[in-house]
């Protein structure tokens, strides 16, 4: 298995003098973070999709096995709320193509509001181009339910696993691929090692974690500590950016 780990953004200015050289550059900071780590979860693309020669200038800042995942617009998921949203998507994912061989993992996050509607997640995932990644945070409890596996599996899509101090997803693994945030406030060494071992029991070819924690850099360095434990496992592509 392929273990990619990284954070939920890179342009954070407490992390100079940490993660960063201090007095690093704003603009300098995606080819820094991509030297260290080999991914990235974006969350601006939630609220704004940025522009074709921003995505490009992305794209040419990271080395080859780079990859972006792409948190999907507000619009599709709370809006919208994955109905009617064909026009919506297929904006998005032009805009995302951008990005080419860098384009990793596109998540939707429902809204917390959003209760079990197995008919209107089919509808959606039927919209979805085969063969691409696409990840589900179904944030509802009463989504965690046989039925809605089931049309992830027969869609290829992943269940979002999302591991915080309110509560955790179940784990389940549904297309080649996991996509794990994790959101806890604290991870020792111990708990780290757990994950681990939940992840490698699974059937994916590749996973992607991604650590929340922006305060004093505590989230590259955790990242970078979980892919230290995962190498010694066996598991992927390590803290370095993947070799192309």
């Amino acid at each position: 298995m392929r273990l990619l780990t990284g954070t939920s953004g890179w342009s954070y200015p407490a992390w100079r003098g940490t993660f960063y050289p201090a007095g690093l550059p704003s603009a300098q900071m995606l080819p820094a973070y991509a030297a260290r780590l080999g991914t990235v979860e974006v969350n601006n693309t939630f609220y704004r999709m940025p522009g074709p020669e921003l995505l490009a200038g992305w794209r040419a800042a990271v080395p080859p096995g780079f990859t972006f995942a792409l948190k999907a617009p507000q619009r599709i998921t709370h809006r919208l709320k994955l109905a009617g949203a064909e026009t919506a998507l297929a904006w998005f994912l032009r805009s995302a193509a951008e990005l080419g061989p860098a384009l990793g993992p596109i998540l939707f996050q429902l809204p917390p509001s959003i209760r079990l509607d197995v008919a209107l997640l089919r509808a959606f995932l039927s919209l979805l181009p085969r063969g691409g990644r696409f990840a589900f945070e179904l944030r509802h409890p009463s989504w965690h339910a046989d039925a809605v596996r089931t049309a992830l599996a027969d869609a290829g899509a992943a269940l979002c696993i999302t591991d915080a101090d309110e509560g955790s997803t179940p784990l389940a693994a549904t297309a080649g691929f996991g996509y794990l945030r994790l959101r806890r406030t604290e991870y020792g060494d111990a708990a780290l090692r757990s994950a681990l071992h939940a992840i490698a029991a699974q059937p994916w070819s590749e996973a992607y974690a991604y650590f929340k924690h922006e305060d004093e850099a505590r989230g590259p360095a955790l990242a970078t500590r979980l892919a230290e434990l995962a190498a010694e496992m066996g598991l992927g592509a390590g803290a370095e950016a993947p070799a192309p």
